[in-house]
This record gives structure tokens, sequence and C-alpha cells, in this order.
């Protein structure tokens, strides 16, 4: 049985140093409390099964102060539906993506505080007291024409598309210490200093990779959001959480400018977890990736399906072929199965298995790609799966008020989770 660790510090906000050209520093924060600076056995034992999830919780507003608005009451519906999918399923380690930055950790505090540590419809509260959130580059004007339609301005010619700074972002929740000092974000690092960047071509000229100008490749930053390397203490061992979610793969023309910045965001990774990444430096000015051997997660919404989607084909499989990340137990649920074949139309004849689907996508022919599989919790292979699963229950069982269908109460995609053994 997996057991909480009841691990309590004492109150610590820390900030990680990022450079000028970030839009503000990024914070960890947890609870008051006591604890030990050594764990205990019972600790060292409750730390062998740690659950790590990832869930796109689509907690972004259209404006810049709406989450926080909404998250300083306790009865936001939707809020109650994300907070109650959590507990139900509680995690240990969790990434939320699409959760709006907000300076200070105000909106992470705000709803584990409202929401998370409040029981919801008969779900047990859940404690996190430790948290990481940081800039994301979603609504950061780069000043330049990205989108060449000849104008200047709007989330199409933001750094990551966003209507105001920090759309979009993420969070990470933990109930076992961060080593907050020992982050590593990659907000700043630019798409043309990847070897081998795919690199947009513009079709209606005769040069090669020319969509973006010089001065828009000197500034133009790959992640759409961030790349987050967030080590996590679980007993007296680290595991690396590595959190991102790249760009979808639509909402461009024939340079597939967004596809093949997606493709090239999960390099990152794929780079950064097999020594490859010489090339890659931190916000910290600091180069290179994970030393062999080191134990990690790679979690977060990836926008790319194995084998159906819009995606580059082999995109995601840079991290799912990678001898590195073990996948060879993926998370699966019998609610997708019974959404794939009652929704019928894009799901019929789709290559990837219905049982891994994540996301409940518009089915329509020729308008959605259906339901994908597109949220991963990726381990290394030093690290063993005990258990996995997706959140998404058959519709005659109760907690199916939580997935739905269109309109979602709570979000087009599912929670993710994978049980490991860490000690």
């Amino acid at each position: 049985m997996r057991k909480l660790q009841a691990t309590l510090a004492t109150t610590l906000t820390a900030a990680l140093a990022v450079t000028a050209l970030a839009s503000a520093p990024a914070e960890a924060g947890r609870k008051h409390g006591t604890g030990h600076d050594r764990p205990s056995k019972a600790e060292k034992k409750a730390g062998r099964e740690v659950r790590f999830a990832t869930f796109n919780a689509s907690l972004n507003r259209n404006a810049a102060g709406d989450l926080v608005r909404d998250l300083s009451t306790r009865d936001n519906a939707q809020e109650r539906n994300v907070a109650e999918t959590i507990q139900r399923t509680d995690p240990d380690v969790l990434l939320i993506n699409e959760f709006d930055y907000v300076e200070n950790g105000r909106a992470a505090e705000l709803f584990r505080d409202n929401y998370l540590e409040v029981g919801q419809r008969g779900a047990a509260p859940v404690d996190y007291p430790y948290y990481y959130v940081a800039p994301s580059n979603t609504g950061i004007p780069s000043g330049h024409d990205l989108n060449n339609n000849g104008t200047i301005g709007g989330g199409d010619d933001a750094f990551g598309f966003g209507v105001y700074p920090g759309q979009y972002g993420m969070v990470v929740y933990s109930k076992h210490p961060i080593a907050t000092d020992d982050v590593r974000t990659f907000q700043n690092f630019l798409w043309k200093d990847m070897p081998g960047a795919l690199l947009p071509d513009d079709p209606a000229t005769p040069a090669p990779a020319d969509w973006y100008s010089p001065a828009e490749l000197a500034v133009l930053r790959l992640s759409s959001k961030s790349h987050w390397d967030v080590p996590i203490r679980i007993g007296e061992d680290t595991v690396h959480f590595l959190v991102s979610h790249p760009t979808p793969p639509v909402f461009d023309g024939p340079e597939d400018r967004n596809g093949r910045r997606n493709f090239d965001e999960i390099r990152l990774w794929a780079d950064y977890v097999r020594n490859k990444a010489d090339y890659l430096y931190d916000d910290e000015g600091q180069y290179g990736g994970l030393k062999r051997g080191t134990r990690f997660v790679i979690a977060g919404d990836q926008n790319s399906d194995p084998r159906d989607g819009d995606s580059i084909p082999g995109a995601i499989q840079q991290l799912l072929d990678n001898p590195a990340v073990d996948d060879r137990r993926p998370p699966t649920s019998e609610g997708a199965v019974e959404a794939a074949r009652l929704q019928g139309g894009a799901n019929v004849g789709q290559e990837s298995p219905a049982e891994q689907d994540t996301a409940d996508f518009d089915d329509r022919i020729g308008r959605g790609p259906g339901n994908v599989r597109v949220d991963y919790v990726l381990p290394s292979r030093r690290l063993k799966t005990l258990d996995s699963g997706v959140f998404w229950p058959v519709a005659s069982d109760p907690l199916s008020r939580l997935t739905g269908t269109f309109p979602f109460p709570t979000s087009d995609h599912r929670l993710v989770w994978v049980d490991l053994r860490v000690l």
C-alpha cells in the first residue's frame, strides 16, 4: 500500500536566478511545520513507492488575474473538479500543465490552500508541502512578426503562444522536498543553438530554413513554455522530474513551424537524458545534461501521439524509443476504450491503442485528431515501474462526472500516473 510521507519543514520561499531575458524570478515554497534533516526508517519505507503524475488541467484563463480571482474562492466548479481528480488519484509528485504563472507563487498557494487541502465531494484532502513555479515564455512579446502576417503583436508573435505573460504555464507539487537550489530551467535557450534544429522553411522562397529572419533567430527561444529539471529528494535519493509542455503541432501553415518546434522541444529531453546535450545551456549559463545513471521521470503534455494526430512522425518516439527511458508499461484506462468506441469519427481506424489515450479531442473527420495519447510520465530504466494508469473512468462509474464529454467539466486531458520504486 502506498503511504503518505509527512515531511513538513520550516517555511521556505527560495528564488531561482534566471537570466535578464526572463520575465520574473522562479519561486518554490513549502508550508510551516516540523520535519527531519534525515529521513526516519518509516519515511524511507514510505518513500519506496512514489506516484508521479501529470495533468493538463486547463487551469488557464482569458486574462491576467482571472485565475487568482477564481482561486481566491472555494466554490469554482472547474477548480473543485481538478482538485477532486488529484485527490482521487493522490500523486506524490505532480505536474500540472496549463496553470497560469503568477509571481511569488500566489496562484500555486491559493489552489493548494483553497482546493487541494479541502476535501471535495467525499475525497480526502491532499497535502503538498512543496511546490515549484517559474516563468513561462507564453505571452512574452518577441518584438517580431513570428507568424509572418505583416503585423507585430498578439499571442502568435509572443515567444510562446499566449495573450499575456504566463498564460498556459505550469506548476509542480510534491510531498517530498524539492532541491530548489539545484533546479535548472531552460526558458531562454535559443532554438537556433540546437545542432540540426528543424527550423521552418518559407515555401515561397528558394532559401532553406528561412521562415524566421536572422534577427528573429537571434532571440527566438526553443521552449514554448519552459523546460524544468526539478530534483525531488525522496529519502536519501534524488529523482530528477523533467517537465515541459511542447507547443501543439498545429495552428500554422505549410512551413509547419509549430510541428517542427514541437519535435525539437521533445528532442531537448531526449538529448538531456542520453548525455548528448553538450550544446544545451540553462538559464544560469550551465551547459550539458544529466550524467549517465541519473534517475529521472519525464512528464508533461507532449502534444504528440506515437501514430495518430498531427505531430511530425517520430517526434514522441525520441522519448519512447530512447534507451534511457522505460515505456514498457504504458498507462491505460477502460474509459478511453469506451470513449473511442462510442464517439467514433476520427477514432475509427486510428493506429495507436485506444486504451493508451490521454486526451479527448475533436472527433469530427477533418476537424480534429480524435482521442490520442499526448500526456506522458516516462521513468528512467533505473526506476522500477510497479503500476500505472490514466484517470478515465467508464461512463457507468460515478467518477466519470469528472471527465465527462464535451463541453468537459474539468479538462479535455486526463491525469496520467505511474507508481515507481525509488529506494
